[in-house]
């Protein structure tokens, strides 16, 4: 009886080795898998460069410079080699990016609190873009490496400084994939001949994406001249040289609307640098359509891609295993956040996402907003970019998803292509004033010495009036109300509901804030009232019956 005894713990105690000594390989290798090691540059000379300020506010480095301008926008000018690139914007905007870093994180400790757990979320996130590198061109790995010189030193427990830089241009993608967040529920659209006052092309995108007031604040309209490709503009945050909306010197562009994806198992090409390449490289659809076809991608993705020289746009639809492109063959085009080629709009995760999400509802407000307005003109498309009611002017409440102004936007944007224009607007959101610049007026300047504006002050697109208004300090009041109510501070619910009554989400919050008091009785008529308004989602939906019947049950 004793022999079988230590048998069986001599099994036991084997067991438990050799998991623990799995736990250990695993834990190695994750290690190994989640080092990134820097490109080798071969000419570091951009090192020794140092920025001046010849003027008040304006900061260069040779031609390269950098300003604040009044519009509250940040201006950002680099020339040159990739690495040369990297380092000149690293060290002109030095404060932005770290700036932006703290932000980001403080962002990510609000939901992740511990401090262990993010050392190993460090590693997972290592695992997962273990491919990241292979997958990245040596141009851009250089440019990235070069920024990333100018980085925090604080966040050495997350990762190097170049490690960190690099995965935040796959941040958007491990988010939108793993949880299909949706955080960027973005809507898109173009006009031509017919359909345009004056037949030029005419494009205007609002790029949704909210990840904190914060992250919104330090916007940069950036303007690069590379060594190699097209010369180009973007408006993008400190550290970051990834597209999500930009025009080059060709009078192409690019905007980009997240679909629905699957969760994939490693990391491939972000979906922002891809809009690089295309952006940098393409002069034309055909050569857009190339450099997307060829490059892998871990989440889908749809690409407005606009041509000056065909003078029309075009979708190119995206997923990790295919690519079909939506061609209307009229002269407009709508994109919201669903496939719509014959291929990929047939797909299954495409009718779920029609039926579960709000993009079929913004691309129907966005048809009928286009249809009445006429012949379409760069103010008239920010008009409809600043839209915030449903479906035959309903009033749907201020921050509805289903609004194609959801009053979250980083930034809205028009093009010109043919003209060479662009429009970037201002805090708040998409309301406050345009701001214009010509492309060939600041590739012209070759250099700057003296701190002055850049944009083109005739062309500004005057502020939205509804800034003016009670209903503007309403939001901005239920705002507070919901920072509040995450903040687990006490709020007046009825005031709260008050500042916005139309939008369902005021009575969901309303319904969860008595719930979590286990007040369940005053919560039903909330959640009641909330299923009476528009409401955006059908995962929304389904949170309010599932919450009304637990209260209902919790009665009993």
């Amino acid at each position: 009886m004793m022999l079988k005894r230590k048998k069986f713990w001599r099994r036991v105690l084997y067991v438990l080795g050799t998991f623990v000594l799995l736990l250990i390989a695993g834990f190695i290798y994750l290690v190994i898998v989640s080092k990134v090691d820097p490109p080798k540059i071969q000419d570091t000379s951009a090192e020794k460069l140092q920025r001046a300020e010849p003027s008040p506010g304006l900061y260069t480095i040779n031609n390269n410079w950098f300003r604040k301008s009044n519009s509250g926008l940040y201006e950002l000018y680099v020339e040159g080699n990739a690495f040369e690139r990297g380092v000149i914007n690293g060290k002109l905007a030095k404060e932005l990016i770290v700036r932006q870093e703290d932000n980001f994180t403080e962002q990510i400790a609000r939901m992740i609190p511990s401090r262990a757990y993010l050392h190993t979320l460090k590693y997972f996130i290592g695992w997962f873009n273990r491919h990241l590198t292979s997958n990245v061109t040596e141009e851009y790995k250089e440019e990235i490496y070069g920024i990333s010189e100018s980085a925090s030193n604080q966040y050495d427990y997350i990762g190097t400084n170049y490690q960190r830089i690099l995965n935040y241009h796959a941040a958007h993608d491990i988010g939108h994939a793993l949880q299909n967040m949706m955080l960027v529920g973005c809507t898109s659209f173009a006009t031509w001949n017919g359909h345009s006052a004056d037949s030029n092309l005419i494009v205007g995108r609002n790029f949704d994406f909210y990840v904190g007031d914060k992250f919104a604040e330090d916007k940069i309209v950036m303007f690069v001249n590379p060594k190699e490709g097209h010369k180009f503009m973007s408006v993008t945050w400190g550290g970051f040289i990834g597209v999500v909306s930009g025009m080059n010197d060709q009078g192409l562009t690019v905007t980009i609307n997240a679909a629905k994806s699957s969760i994939p198992s490693g990391s491939a090409t972000p979906v922002s640098l891809v809009a690089r390449e295309v952006l940098q490289y393409a002069g034309n659809i055909q050569e857009a359509i190339a450099i997307a076809r060829r490059r892998k991608m871990f989440v889908s993705e749809s690409f407005l891609v606009a041509s000056a020289a065909d003078n029309k746009a075009i979708v190119i639809e995206k997923t990790p295993d295919s690519l079909d492109i939506y061609d209307p063959n009229k002269d407009y085009i709508l994109c919201a956040n669903h496939f719509q080629s014959k291929g990929l709009g047939q797909s299954e995760s495409n009718k779920e996402q029609m039926q579960e999400s709000a993009s079929p509802y913004r691309y129907e407000r966005l048809t009928e907003l286009l249809n009445a307005n006429g012949k379409n003109t760069p103010e008239k498309t920010v008009r409809i970019l600043r839209d915030r009611e449903g479906l035959h002017n309903a009033n749907i409440g201020m921050g509805n998803e289903k609004a194609i102004n959801q009053l979250i936007a980083h930034h809205s944007i028009v093009f010109e292509p043919k003209k060479r224009l662009v429009w970037v607007s201002t805090a708040p959101w998409q309301l406050g004033k345009f701001v214009a610049y010509d492309l060939n007026k600041i590739f012209a300047l070759h250099g700057m010495q003296q701190n002055r504006e850049v944009s083109d002050t005739s062309l500004t697109i005057a502020a939205d009036t509804f800034l003016q208004t009670k209903a503007f300090h309403d939001f901005e009041l239920f705002r507070q109300f919901k920072q509040r109510i995450a903040d687990k501070q006490t709020v007046d619910i009825d005031s709260m509901v008050a500042t916005n009554p139309e939008y369902y989400h005021a009575y969901v919050l309303a319904g969860d804030y008595l719930f979590k008091q286990k007040q369940y009785a005053k919560a039903i008529p909330y959640y009641e009232k909330a299923l009476t308004k528009v409401i955006a989602t059908k995962k929304e939906e389904d949170h309010v019956r599932t919450q009304l019947t637990k209260c209902k049950e919790k009665q009993n």
